[in-house]
């Protein structure tokens, strides 16, 4: 039995919480702030699983589940998803197209979770998470699908495999193009600056923090948790196509990846730091940018 895949499924279990610590130590840093301890979120997490939760008589029992279940969710996502030189835990043809279902299994868990309260409020930030991830999941799947192509693989297990830096070296345009693509998508999916700004604190403009305003204690931590491990399994996802470590020597192989995910943390930092949220009818105008760009790049390897 290979090691592998299960050291690579507990890498991202115990190291997921670390790469929001580095996003909000980055972003400190360029605000001229000292910032809150890179492990912050995992002090948070013990101390939110202490607490105790208090319920609304208005919610049934989706509202518990929610959280439940979107935790499963990112957690059967991240089998799926390579990472280094060793292939995924699960992988058969295909299994991109279940990775995008059970992204959009943990965010209509959330929705239903933020109706189920009755707050308009609540429904309001429902509708815009509905709205803006129907957008990104086209450039997702299209986006992946050029990989598929470009590299002969029908799983994400075999397309990353056939990607290495020679490729990289010789110039891939496809790649490059689906790798701007999915950096938008990544931005949106984990409700970051400029689709989202996950610090607001504004009624118009919030959206995945306002589904969420409810929940406490231990269902809290199941939400943060869980944006943390859908936080590193898209980042793996994208780090595996810009720095490939096919080819490369066992222990490179295992340096690599970790590296890359620290540094799009960092980038996710700086982009946070530089650059204002859109405003809402813009959003989807980038989103639908990021599926052309996945569109092209799918035409591009069908030449």
């Amino acid at each position: 039995m290979r090691l592998g895949p299960f050291l690579n499924l507990l890498i991202a279990l115990l190291g997921a919480p670390l790469l929001i610590g580095v996003v909000n130590r980055t972003k400190a840093f360029f605000a001229g702030r000292r910032g809150a301890p890179v492990l912050q979120l995992y002090f948070d997490l013990a101390k939110l699983l202490r607490k105790g939760a208090v319920y609304s008589r208005t919610t049934t029992w989706v509202f518990r589940a929610g959280p439940v279940a979107g935790l499963a969710a990112v957690l059967l996502a991240l089998t799926v998803v390579p990472f280094g030189n060793a292939p995924a835990l699960v992988a058969f043809p295909g299994d991109f197209v279940l990775l995008a279902s059970l992204l959009a299994l943990m965010r209509f868990v959330t929705i239903l979770a933020a109706l189920d309260t009755g707050s308009s409020f609540e429904g309001m930030g429902a509708s815009r998470e509905a709205l803006f991830s129907a957008l990104a999941e086209p450039a997702l799947l299209i986006g992946l699908a050029a990989i598929a192509r470009d590299t002969g693989g029908v799983s994400l297990s075999d397309m990353l495999a056939e990607t290495s830096l020679v490729d990289w070296s010789r110039a891939r345009p496809a790649a490059a193009i689906v790798s701007i693509a999915l950096f938008v998508v990544f931005l949106a999916e984990n409700s970051r600056i400029p689709v989202d700004d996950p610090d607001t604190h504004l009624e118009l403009t919030m959206i995945h923090e306002v589904m969420v305003l409810d929940h406490g204690g231990p269902d809290l931590a199941l939400i943060l948790y869980g944006a943390a491990l859908k936080f590193w399994a898209l980042g793996s996802l994208l780090m595996g196509i810009v720095l490939p470590a096919t080819g490369l020597q066992p222990a490179l192989g295992w340096a690599v990846l970790p590296a890359g995910l620290v540094g799009l943390a960092v980038a996710t930092g700086i982009v946070e730091s530089s650059m204002a949220r859109l405003r809402l009818i813009r959003v989807p105008q980038l989103l639908v940018g990021a599926s052309a760009l996945s569109v092209l790049a799918l035409v591009m390897t069908l030449r």
